[in-house]
């Protein structure tokens, strides 16, 4: 069964939040959607597990109880512990009894956060409150599981470990979606949607997309900026030339996800 969101639009009042996006979720599988502050990714996956109404398309999603969901925000309380958090979340979700104390154990082991089971949720690090904030949500084994910017202002290692524990889910047969503002993470996707102003402006797997770079992209090394659509790269320039014609001096360069990201943000604006 896979889920996910039909044309959907959603409004606030008379700003557009979401605009006629499609976002295909299937079980095994990582979705990741990518964008720049407001872009529409948090709109994007609440209207996924129902907590703003549609104002056009469709959603599926499984019942309220098969869904694992972490929001923007820290997604704990932080004046109960960790062990505490975990107990709330499964008794919300109707585990009770040997079941859910079983499950707890596990899940401390796997998000390494035995040793701090009875610390305050606001206690914890960063990175230890969002690997919390997922193993509250991975408790009852979700058939969906929505993350939105889980790895947000957290160190390298943290990133690491919250992607093995998303991982992990997503190959004991859970449908994953994530979003994110990084484009690294963007590679460990099975499908990745691109928003733009609460709309789609690419999606396919990560290669897809990346095949799908209209015009030309170049690069120029050092000197000032080159002419048309360029950004620095590290001590060079990319040039991207949508009629496929590069400017002198610019060596032709085969792009890669993050051009990919950057080319279909230029040619929206642009028409292209």
């Amino acid at each position: 069964m896979t889920w996910g969101l039909e044309a959907a639009s959603v409004r606030f009042g008379p700003r557009v939040a979401l605009d006629q996006v499609t976002l295909t979720v299937r079980p095994s599988t990582v979705g990741v959607v990518v964008g720049g502050d407001g872009s529409g990714k948090s709109t994007c996956l609440r209207a996924l597990v129902g907590l703003v109404r549609l104002s056009g398309g469709t959603a599926r999603r499984p019942p309220k109880r098969a869904i694992g969901y972490v929001p923007a925000t820290a997604g704990l309380y932080v004046d109960l512990t960790v062990e505490e958090n975990l107990a709330f979340s499964g008794r919300a979700y109707g585990m009770t009894g040997p079941e859910l104390a079983s499950r707890s154990t596990e899940l401390l082991e796997q998000i390494g956060l035995a040793d701090a089971r009875d610390r305050l949720g606001g206690h914890l690090s960063g990175g230890m409150q969002r690997k919390l904030a997922v193993g509250t949500a991975l408790l009852h084994r979700p058939a969906l599981l929505v993350l939105d910017e889980p790895t947000t202002g957290i160190d390298p290692v943290s990133r690491a470990e919250l992607w093995r524990l998303i991982s992990g889910a997503a190959a004991e047969g859970a449908a994953v979606v994530a979003s994110t503002t990084y484009v690294d993470e963007a590679r460990r996707a099975s499908t990745l949607t691109l928003l733009e102003g609460g709309r789609s402006i690419a999606t396919g797997s990560p290669s897809q997309v990346v095949a799908a770079v209209p015009g030309r992209l170049g690069i120029v090394r050092g000197g000032a900026q080159p002419p048309g659509l360029s950004w620095r790269w590290g001590r060079t320039w990319r040039v991207w030339a949508p009629s496929g014609v590069l400017p002198v001096g610019a060596e032709p360069q085969q792009p890669d996800l993050e051009d990919a990201v950057v080319i279909a943000a230029l040619a929206d604006g642009h028409g292209a």
